[in-house]
């Protein structure tokens, strides 16, 4: 018991103060990359006095109690692969040494998908390394286990069969990229931004803010639109003018949109469409046509916004105005005298804009 209380006082010492010096002397270094290391190996060096102390603890028991001296190194042996396995697990982080390392040597972009994805394999064939050495330290047959398992392989593939395949669909979307984090995409299902990729499934917001979490398979099995690729989008309405409006007010309409787009600093050049398109049953039709140029969405309809007010301002400068629903009354089945006072309604409204009220007061005379 002396001996394992001595090696926690240790542990506090060496936590305390060793590490701190081990520390201050690796940072005056120029290699980074060592104090990556010591940072990762922390806390199992720290729990090795641990298992030292508990170690030489059982090793002057084993003079008193009938214990194995072949029992004490096993733990000892395995508890020592688990610290190791600790340290190197804390190395394959996300923000590890060995991801600095790869976007140096080889120019590779910080991905927020693709590293983590990296990070997750490494740790689990650590963990799988981990547990076979210690399972040989203790004797069992892990080549029977291997053995037993290929003997199951083929029932556990048809039972996860559709796992399987999101997987293997999530390995191609982080390899392909047809999308990332934070692109705004849409399928014939859906549409919304892409808020994380995981092994089986994709979590996408709507624009209503609702959380669709879609298996890998079914995406990478539809057509999907990434709009955040692009670097502009497309902008198509007619305007929609009333048939009072002469063709020199047309004309100038024409002129000063089309200008106005041209000049406009987050309008593409090219592919200004603005054309007298076509007389309609009820209006005389203006097609304007324009790319945004921004890929981000709420970018997209402030810009729109702008064009509209622009827009606006153009007809009300020029007294243009729009065309509007208008319904006909047939008034065939009246009487003739009915007809006449009942148009006389009519003009009333229109043209004094008074109530009916006023009309009844009217017929009342």
């Amino acid at each position: 018991m002396g001996v394992f209380v001595l090696f926690l006082l240790l542990k506090k010492i060496f936590a305390k103060y060793v590490f701190k010096i081990i520390l201050k002397l690796v940072n005056k270094t120029k290699f980074n990359a060592d104090t990556k290391i010591v940072a990762a190996f922390e806390r199992p060096l720290i729990n090795f006095f641990e298992v030292l102390g508990i170690y030489f603890a059982f090793d002057i028991l084993i003079l008193a109690l009938p214990i194995r001296l072949d029992f004490v190194n096993r733990v000892f042996s395995s508890a020592i692969i688990v610290l190791i396995s600790w340290g190197l697990y804390n190395l394959t982080g996300e923000s590890s040494l060995l991801f600095e390392r790869m976007h140096k040597a080889y120019d590779v972009k910080v991905d927020k998908i693709l590293f983590p994805f990296i990070s997750k394999t490494l740790r689990l064939i650590l963990i799988a390394l981990a547990i076979t050495i210690i399972a040989e330290k203790w004797g069992y047959n892990i080549q029977g286990f291997i053995a037993g398992l290929g003997l199951g392989g083929l029932a556990f593939a048809l039972a996860a069969k559709d796992a399987a395949a999101n997987i293997i669909a999530g390995m191609s979307i982080i390899l392909d990229k047809p999308f990332t984090i934070g692109d705004w995409v849409k399928s014939d299902v859906l549409e919304g931004s892409i808020e994380n990729i995981s092994f089986r499934t994709t979590k996408i917001r709507t624009i209503d803010e609702a959380l669709i979490i879609v298996p890998n398979s079914k995406l990478t099995n539809e057509a999907v639109t990434n709009f955040s690729r692009r670097g502009k989008r497309r902008v198509t309405f007619s305007l929609e003018l009333n048939y009072i409006t002469s063709r020199q007010k047309l004309e100038i309409c024409v002129s000063r949109v089309r200008s106005m787009l041209e000049n406009h600093p987050q309008v593409n050049k090219e592919g200004i469409l603005v054309r007298f398109d076509k007389l309609s049953a009820a209006s005389l039709d203006i097609i304007v046509c324009y790319f945004a140029d921004t890929p981000d969405f709420d970018e997209y309809f402030r810009v729109k916004e702008d064009i509209n007010f622009e827009i606006s301002d153009i007809l009300h400068q020029e007294e243009i105005l729009m065309a509007f629903p208008r319904s006909g009354i047939y008034v065939d089945s009246l009487p003739d005298e009915g007809k006449k006072d009942y148009i006389k309604s009519l003009d009333m409204i229109q043209n004094k804009d008074i109530s009916t009220e006023d009309i009844n007061e009217d017929n009342d005379k």
